[in-house]
């Protein structure tokens, strides 16, 4: 017997919550094939000895629907082991979509998720209409890693009621037509419906995005439609008591995001209060494991306000590091920049000068602290910093997730899974799309905070139950062979950076890892030694196709 891939020598940890075991793993056309001793060769060889072997990460919110049309490698998730993106969440999608709304749902794309409209106009087919076209145009993508879809709330709305969707409610036609459509939707292939109710998302208008107010009843409305498919309802900004009340009249399947405050013991309070949303439901919360908000520097973002720093803001990043080198010119941004921020030095970090960024800082070594024990302003602070790395210095300012032993609180919970990454969107601004790097590499090894078995089964076995997913998620005979080689001593983050590989030369925050010695996708390799390898294996995953009844 010969086999396509044969991974030797590694601690195989199955992603079902066990823990690891020492053994070989084959893979034959796309599939595990067998676990344990292994004589017979492979046409490939990985040697995994002193690495862990664990299933492909399953990433649960993305806002990848748009960056799939011009980056199909979905880097840089690709890069930190996810093998499966869930996208179109947040109530955010591009389809249903008549044709001559595409510029609105662009435009609401890039105020409430920070994608530029004209990547997003320029860079997808918009070949669809209804939401299996949009499954069936990612086919064409050929994507890296498999991906799968929810429909969004807002883009349903408008493809119904059009203006009247921002503020006013559905009549009883409008409420059936968009349970209708959102059946049709879950029947070609989503796996569920999103929902925003957030009031800071805002369309370009700036009014809040079409769903946010609409009644809790159009809500339970379309969830009949959803839990009869056993699709899943996503939240964002819903109360406690509408997802209670969700789960309780049609039985639908809930995930939602969460997060919790910084006072001693918000974590616990927090996670008691999932307790009992959870009761009897099957709700699944989703949170994410660092502080995070707005990352700027010289490469990125300029908070500061002012002439001088407006027309930086508007030349290239040489032009930038050379300005801050000459004397008289720092000297006015100096000047400008000393003028009240728009936020408190507590909440911001300096990610320091090293290989990895530091996201684990505390108060004591805050901004506030820095400028303090220096003397300098902020402003004096970050030219400084810039300068001696060349432009490279980056800054956090921690608007989520702020205190980390309150998150580590959160985290505990058994129905909290680790993400909320949101890979895709606010690129200009965030990169969290390392969440599962981080959590392997701070929270389990360096801080112990959950067993090894069980902080992969939240990453891959627990997210593939969320979602459906029978055939994957996990190590076994069988299943689908998407596969990480994690050299876990190595294992960590490396520092963002600005890439302008996006149409038009958009900018966006990108980070690659270290430490994966290879990712597998059905059953091809598409990292090795922390490199793309061109494979793209991955499939568009669809409810009813290559997602099963949930049990």
């Amino acid at each position: 017997m010969t086999y396509d891939i044969v991974i030797r020598g590694g601690s195989i940890v199955d992603g079902a919550g066990s823990d690891a075991i020492r053994a070989d793993l084959a893979v034959r056309d796309g599939l595990i094939a067998a676990i344990g001793d292994i004589p017979e060769r492979g046409a490939e060889e990985i040697d995994a000895t002193g690495c862990l072997v664990t299933p492909g990460f399953i990433d649960l919110h993305t806002h990848l629907d748009a960056q799939i049309g011009w980056d199909p490698d979905l880097t840089p998730v690709s890069w930190h082991g996810v093998t499966t993106a869930l996208m179109g969440n947040c109530g955010v999608t591009f389809a249903p979509c008549k044709p001559a709304d595409r510029p609105f749902l662009a435009a609401m794309m890039e105020t409430v998720e920070d994608i530029p409209r004209q990547a997003i106009l320029t860079g997808l087919p918009w070949s669809w209409e209804d939401f299996g076209g949009y499954l069936d145009a990612l086919d064409g993508l050929k994507p890296g890693i498999n991906v799968a879809g929810l429909v969004g709330h807002s883009a349903v709305r408008w493809y119904v009621m059009g203006e009247r969707s921002f503020e006013e409610a559905a009549t009883p036609d409008e409420l059936a037509q968009m349970a209708r459509i959102v059946g049709e939707a879950l029947d070609r292939g989503a796996l569920g419906f999103s929902v925003n109710r957030l009031v800071l998302h805002k369309a370009p208008d700036g009014r809040a995005i079409p769903g946010t107010y609409a009644p809790v009843e159009e809500l339970i409305e379309i969830a009949r439609a959803v839990s009869a498919r056993d699709g899943i309802m996503q939240f964002v900004g819903a109360s406690h008591e509408e997802m209670r009340r969700i789960a309780d009249e049609t039985g639908a399947r809930i995930l939602f995001s969460l997060g919790t405050g910084v006072e001693p013991g918000a974590g616990a309070r927090t996670s008691a209060a999932l307790d009992e949303l959870c009761a009897g439901r099957d709700v699944t919360a989703i949170a994410q494991t660092r502080g995070t908000g707005f990352m700027f520097g010289l490469q990125g973002g300029l908070p500061f306000s002012g002439d001088t720093w407006r027309r930086l803001r508007r030349v290239s990043f040489e032009e930038r590091l050379a300005a801050i080198r000459d004397p008289e010119t720092a000297k006015v941004l100096i000047e400008e920049g000393s003028q009240k921020l728009r936020f408190d030095l507590a909440d911001v970090y300096y990610l320091g000068d090293g290989e990895t960024p530091d996201y684990t800082q505390t108060t004591t070594s805050s901004v506030a602290a820095l400028v303090a024990a220096t003397g300098e302003t902020f402003v004096e602070l970050f030219l400084r910093l810039s300068r001696e790395t060349g432009g490279k210095a980056l800054f956090s300012q921690r608007m989520f997730a702020r205190n980390l032993t309150e998150v580590a609180d959160l985290l505990a919970n058994p129905k909290v899974y680790p993400g909320l990454g949101d890979a895709g969107a606010h690129v200009s601004q965030v990169m969290d799309a390392d969440w599962g790097t981080f959590l392997l590499s701070h929270w389990v090894r360096g801080q112990g905070l959950y067993p090894l078995g069980e902080a992969i089964h939240r990453m891959t076995g627990g997210p593939a139950r969320v979602m459906g997913l029978t055939d994957r998620g996990e190590l076994k005979p069988g299943k689908r062979a998407d596969i990480n080689v994690i050299d876990y001593a190595r294992l960590g983050t490396l520092r963002p950076e600005i890439l302008h590989d996006f149409p038009q030369g958009a900018p966006r925050f990108s980070l690659r890892a270290r430490g994966y010695r290879a990712t597998i996708v059905n059953g091809q390799v598409n990292i090795r030694d922390d490199q793309l390898t061109g494979a793209r294996a991955g499939q568009v995953l669809r409810a009813g196709e290559k997602v099963a009844a949930h049990a």
